[in-house]
């Protein structure tokens, strides 16, 4: 029973470190595949589950609730109970470094404070009084973002790189995305947060990871398991190999082995999803903007009305200037300096 009861936390654990991912940076195959499921389910699935599923998913993605922060904080803390639990103690009586065991505390820590500081801080909400201020702090390309366009929701004018967000219900300036994990949209005045808050999660997942494959290398190594031998089903003895020690240690340690699988995946998961807005803040562009930027996508829902007589306009990125402005510009951000100079 205790062996079931881990099989499933791992797979909820691997399913949601999956969705983590997916849902912080959606793409039309992704979006395809998920109404093609949906409608194989429709076909299958009674109308009143389908009808209570479609309610549930509603409230979860198109809601503003609290529902992932408490998932996130009651996966991270499972996961460092684990930790604390199963390797910290084994490390120690191996003599492992004190620095080493106490580093993903360390990240814990910055990690629940950018965590905490992502969520509160305003993104870089729109109203009438600072809408004028946002209108004069990025130039109109004329493409994906029209001079003279309005938010027919807002009834405001929308500034350069804003977009309306239908789960806050708000514009916010320099838009990026909204993230169901920290219950708010990513903008102008919070993206350096969650940078750091996805710098410090993934390297804390890294570091477990690191941790835990030292401990189970440590533990073969002094135990010479790889030089003894076992008997097979026909009753040979054979040389210990790989497969032998995994299937060893897996029935030795399951929880560490388990948590080891799962901070892994975690680790390359989240270290591809860095990468990309890493990418992203070095090119000066955002989660939509990419998302919207190819051509290929605007010819099927152009976002500038126009003659079919008239020349396509291909979108080009006008903001980025470099490397290190472009990072000065979403970790020392130029608008709450102006506005608290306007208060």
């Amino acid at each position: 029973m205790d062996f079931l009861i881990l099989f499933l936390f791992y797979l909820v654990f691997m399913l949601v470190s999956v969705v983590m991912v997916c849902i912080c940076s959606k793409t039309h195959r992704l979006k395809g595949l998920v109404q093609g499921g949906a409608q194989i389910c429709s076909c299958i699935i009674p109308e009143c589950i389908q009808r209570a599923v479609r309610k549930l998913l509603h409230y979860l993605f198109h809601t503003r609730n609290h529902a992932f922060i408490i998932l996130h904080l009651v996966l991270q803390g499972t996961v460092y109970t684990e930790y604390t639990w199963e390797i910290f103690g084994y490390c120690q009586e191996l003599e492992f470094s004190l620095y080493y065991l106490l580093l993903p505390y360390l990240l814990l820590i910055i990690c629940l404070i950018f965590f905490t500081l992502t969520c509160l801080t305003n993104p870089g909400t729109i109203t009438k009084e600072n809408e004028l201020l946002f209108l004069q702090v990025y130039e109109f390309d004329e493409v994906m973002f029209p001079k003279n366009a309005r938010c027919s929701t807002c009834d405001l004018r929308k500034p350069a790189r804003s977009k309306h967000c239908s789960v806050c219900n708000w514009c916010v300036h320099r838009f990026d995305h909204h993230c169901v994990w920290v219950n708010t949209c990513i903008g102008a005045w919070n993206t350096r947060y969650f940078l750091i808050y996805l710098l410090t999660l993934t390297a804390s997942a890294a570091i477990m990871a690191i941790i835990s494959t030292m401990f189970l290398v440590c533990l073969v190594t002094m135990s010479d398991l790889y030089q003894e031998t076992y008997i097979d089903d026909l009753g040979h003895s054979q040389a210990v190999d790989t497969a032998f020690l995994i299937q060893y240690l897996f029935l030795t340690f399951p929880r560490i082995v388990f948590l080891l699988g799962f901070v892994t995946v975690l680790s390359f998961l989240l270290g591809g999803y860095l990468c990309f807005a890493l990418y992203l803040a070095a090119t000066n562009q955002t989660t939509n903007e990419w998302y919207k930027g190819d051509w290929a996508w605007c010819q099927l829902c152009p976002v500038v009305v126009r003659p079919p007589s008239a020349e396509p306009q291909i979108y080009q990125n006008i903001h980025s200037h470099g490397l290190w402005s472009n990072l000065r510009e979403i970790f020392l951000p130029a608008v709450p300096y102006y506005e608290r100079k306007k208060k």
